[in-house]
Formats: C-alpha cells, sequence, structure tokens
C-alpha cells in the first residue's frame, strides 16, 4: 500500500499501537503527524526509532480531550489536505461500577469518545473539501463483549462504533470512509499492568493462545487507510485472533 504524498495523524502515535501504525505509515511514504499527551520521553524516542523517515514525522503535545488543544493543533495543520485520521489515543481506568468514581468514568469518556468526536469533526471539515479522506477508529471487544469493571472503557468504545457507523453515512458522498479496527489483546503497556493471573487467563480465552502484536494491528489499519479500501465503510475489523 502507498501512502506517499498523503498527510496522516495518528492520535496516541507514539506509543503502543499508535506507534505501531505511526511507523507503519512512515514506511509506507506517508507524512505522519503523532500525537501525544504528555509523554516527551516517548516522543523523542519514536522520533530516533523513525530513522531516515523522520524527516516525514513530526509530533505535537495534545490532549484530544480538550478542544482548545484540538482546535490548535488543527490551526497548526493548515489547510493543506489531510487523507487520514487514525483515532488511537485511549485510556483505561478500571473498576468495577459501584466503586467507580465519577473522574474515572468522565477522564475515560472523554479521551476515548469525546476525543475522537473533536478530532474527527476537524478532520471531516479538512476531507470534504477534497471529496477524499479515511477515519478510522481503533476500539475493543469490550464494546460489544464487555469486561468486567471496564463499565467506562467499554461504552466509550461502543460509543465509537455507534459514532463511526453515523458518520459514514452522512460523508459517504464525498468520498470518505469510517471504519473501525477492534483489537483484542495486544502486547502493548495498556494491558502491561494486569496482574499476572489475569493476564493468563485472557491469553488462554484467546483461541490464537496468544496476545496479538502491534505490527499486526497496524497492518489493518493501513488497509482501512488505503486506496483500495474504498468500498468498505461503517465496517469493524477485528484483530482479535478469534477472541
Amino acid at each position: 500500500m502507498d501512502f506517499q504524498d498523503q498527510r496522516v495523524v495518528v492520535t496516541g502515535g507514539t506509543r503502543g499501537l499508535g506507534r505501531a501504525a505511526t511507523l507503519a505509515f512512515l514506511e509506507a511514504g506517508a507524512t505522519v503527524h503523532a500525537t501525544y499527551r504528555g509523554n516527551d520521553a516517548a516522543a523523542e524516542a519514536l522520533k530516533a526509532d523513525a530513522g531516515a523517515a523522520a524527516d516525514r514525522l513530526v509530533v505535537h503535545r495534545c490532549d484530544v480531550a480538550d478542544a482548545e488543544q484540538v482546535a490548535a493543533l488543527w490551526e497548526a495543520l493548515g489547510e493543506a489536505p489531510v487523507e487520514v485520521l487514525v483515532n488511537n489515543a485511549g485510556i483505561r481506568r478500571d473498576a468495577i461500577l459501584p466503586l467507580m468514581e465519577q473522574d474515572a468514568w468522565d477522564a475515560v469518556i472523554a479521551t476515548n469518545l469525546t476525543g475522537g468526536y473533536l478530532m474527527t469533526r476537524q478532520a471531516v471539515k479538512n476531507m470534504m473539501g477534497q471529496r477524499y479522506g479515511r477515519v478510522i477508529f481503533v476500539t475493543s471487544p469490550a464494546g460489544h463483549v464487555g469486561f468486567q469493571g471496564q463499565t467506562n472503557y467499554g461504552a466509550s468504545k461502543a460509543g465509537q462504533v455507534g459514532m463511526a457507523r453515523s458518520l459514514c453515512k452522512e460523508v459517504a458522498a464525498r468520498g470518505i470512509t469510517v471504519n473501525c479496527v477492534s483489537p483484542g489483546f495486544i502486547d502493548t503497556e495498556l494491558i502491561g499492568d494486569l496482574p499476572d493471573d489475569l493476564r493468563k487467563e485472557y491469553r488462554k480465552s484467546v483461541p490464537s493462545r496468544r496476545f496479538g502484536k502491534p505490527e499486526e494491528v497496524a497492518a489493518a489499519i493501513l488497509f482501512l487507510a488505503s486506496r483500495e479500501a474504498a468500498y468498505v465503510n461503517g465496517a469493524t475489523l477485528e484483530v482479535t485472533g478469534g477472541l
């Protein structure tokens, strides 16, 4: 897949799945704008790992849950076309619902769901003018399967799918597709803080008997972002090992 001369925005693009997607887009020839909320060390490490493609990588410190920061980001991007937006930024604040503090609920919804809305609203305005675009949400099986202790996370991910399904109908006539990638248990820091016994339980639940690799999710993202995926719209591509 060729992304030469395309500009791609990846939220949460300096760590985990976002990092893998950023590097994959760079390898495919794109110019990538990767956002991150606060980990400057990870951003610097990504630029170092980009190697010869580092001149096509721009990192932006931006909290996608903050409307003013998102507006400032898109102002900095200017009016030049952005062909691809990957809504990858996400957080977890796990607790069973009776013990979940409201700030844990609010933080997850704000980043995972509202952040996707804020970024996508700006991206679609850009894409409609050029009559071309690809919007991809990185969601989760938690949105339709559900996992104990993740009512906030599951609600945010189900909301992303609902947003994508509705939006795809609004913008399809302008050459814009909106899809989701739904990774299962992927070996990143997002699940790195889980207790060992829970990690073993989750691994056993996967028919493939292993956690996925970030690069495997990045490949699915690149397909949905490609010109070849023009007739894939409103879909959710599961990368779960059969979960």
